[in-house]
């Protein structure tokens, strides 16, 4: 008899947060370096759920594909999915915050104020690491633009991962819409990795790779 596979849930691309129906802020994530990461989890013998922020790349083939635009619904979907997961591999740059009101109706240029108050989107990481059983692996992603791996450890600690991927913004080898990536994965038992520099698919296919093997070996 066959085991069941490994049920990996993936998160990707940016989150958007609206002050009207038409307006709103988000940030660059194209959303490749997630899209890969679920390509190679497929490939890798993995049934893979992925829960995408909008973008516009196409789904993976043999990956379930779950849209969503706003953090609020990322964290739903997650906090949903995550139960009956093994894996879950959080790349989606979510927008940290949102208007404090929103406009049901077009805001009208002549208007517009431009002095918007803000509130903090919800965390999803560490809301849902925070519930994560002992036979679950969490891994988060860092996108820094310096001090990248203190930052990366810092956030690995008190979000209460299992693994965090450090990602350097800008440069050749950029986290954002760039087609190639440079990684250090660091793990919470001290361990630092070095993927890339390469193509995106490339460096998802080694860190699947390093996943499967240190956690899901036979």
């Amino acid at each position: 008899m066959n085991a069941s596979p490994i049920r990996c849930l993936i998160t990707a691309g940016p989150t958007r947060e609206f002050f009207d129906p038409v307006r709103y802020i988000s940030n660059p994530s194209s959303g490749k370096m997630g899209y890969a990461l679920a390509a190679a989890a497929r490939a890798a013998g993995w049934q893979v759920e992925l829960i995408s922020g909008p973008v516009a790349l196409r789904p993976p083939e043999g990956v379930e594909v779950i849209p969503v635009i706003t953090g609020r619904e990322m964290l739903a979907a997650v906090k949903g999915r995550f139960p009956a997961c093994d894996i879950l591999i959080k790349v989606a740059a979510v927008c940290d915050m949102r208007p404090k009101h929103y406009s049901h109706n077009k805001v009208k240029k002549d208007a517009i104020t431009l002095t918007v108050e803000f509130e903090p989107v919800e965390d999803i990481l560490k809301t849902v690491a925070a519930t994560k059983r002992p036979d679950q692996v969490v891994v988060g992603f860092a996108a820094e633009t310096q001090d990248v791996e203190a930052y990366a450890r810092r956030k690995l600690e008190e979000k209460n991962l299992d693994w965090i991927v450090a990602n350097q913004v800008g440069g050749p080898e950029s986290a954002f819409e760039s087609d190639r990536n440079a990684v250090q994965l660091i793990g919470s038992g001290g361990e630092a990795l070095d993927f890339g520099p390469g193509s995106k698919t490339d460096v998802a296919h080694q860190l699947i790779g390093y996943l499967k093997a240190f956690h899901f070996a036979p």
